[in-house]
């Protein structure tokens, strides 16, 4: 079988995603010609069909979903190992923690306190992730470590340690049917519009609409604010509280964690030491 290069996975994984050879062509900052060349000639080389195009669309065919996976999987391996590379020379001297900003639960300064406390302590660089991705910088090796929620973040290749348990809230506009009650159930929230939080396909509640497209919380709220979908978050992700929105406890909620999360084949001691401080701090703070 013929060797696929990075390059051409690249560029196959973008109009796959895009379903678009411009949109791709121009994330890509390439010339749209050479990139239909390009998909082409892997086509050739592979001796299969990859996409269906059209003069209106672009679709994947059963291989072109396949490579699709799996040309993610073989391209995040790959900048993995470049990044863990380019990192060697710092990995004993230096930890990499990536957060969500206002995502630790109020621990993170009891945790750089704990650890900073240990005689094997070393410089702790914050890295800010966003609503999605944290599991991924710390896969790829951009972090040692990761404040990750449980069960929303994807947590493979990961080993973790609970910080803490919490549960979960609604956010809702005033006017909302469910406004007017102390407390909710998950029966209520069936066939309400819940976000589409970008890179996840959990909405969070079993048996619920898609509503809107979002990146963050604050693009949530918005929408919230305009009736276009409500959210249900744990209670820590819901802080601060807006004003002019309604907060009502889920009571029947699974129970999601907060976690301190690493690579499972991260084996050093000063991963090892870190993880210690904030179980530590957690635990002093009565939240396990």
């Amino acid at each position: 079988m013929a060797d696929l290069e990075t390059r051409e996975l690249e560029y196959f994984v973008a109009v796959a995603e895009e379903l678009h050879f411009g949109h791709a062509a121009a994330r890509l900052a390439i010339a749209q010609p050479a990139l239909s060349k390009a998909v082409r000639r892997l086509e050739n080389r592979l001796e299969v069909k990859l996409l269906e195009r059209s003069s209106r669309s672009v679709r994947l065919t059963p291989a072109g979903e396949a490579l699709l996976e799996h040309g993610r999987h073989a391209l995040k391996a790959i900048g993995a190992a470049a990044e863990k590379t380019r990192r060697a020379p710092d990995r004993q001297s230096h930890l990499r923690l990536v957060i969500k900003p206002g995502g630790d639960a109020n621990l993170l300064s009891a945790i750089l306190a704990a650890y900073a406390g240990r005689p094997e302590a070393r410089q702790v660089d914050i890295v800010f992730g966003g609503a999605t991705d944290r599991a991924d910088y710390v896969r790829d090796g951009r972090a040692d470590l990761g404040l990750l929620y449980v069960p929303f973040d994807d947590m493979t290749g990961l080993d973790h340690e609970t910080l803490q348990v919490e549960g979960r809230v609604a956010i809702l506009p005033p006017d909302h049917r469910l406004a007017s009650q102390t407390a909710v159930t998950l029966a209520d929230l069936t066939r309400e519009a819940l976000p589409r939080w970008k890179g996840v396909r959990w909405t969070g509640v079993p048996e619920t609409e898609g509503g809107p497209e979002v990146a963050d919380l604050a693009e949530a709220l918005q929408m919230i604010r305009l009736g276009r979908t409500i959210a249900v978050l744990p209670n820590s992700l819901a802080q601060p509280l807006q004003p002019d929105l309604v907060y009502r406890p889920v009571t029947d909620a699974p129970h999601n964690e907060l976690v301190l999360a690493w690579s499972q084949d991260d084996r050093r001691r000063l991963v090892a030491s870190f993880v210690t401080a904030a179980v530590d701090a957690a635990r002093a703070a009565g939240t396990t």
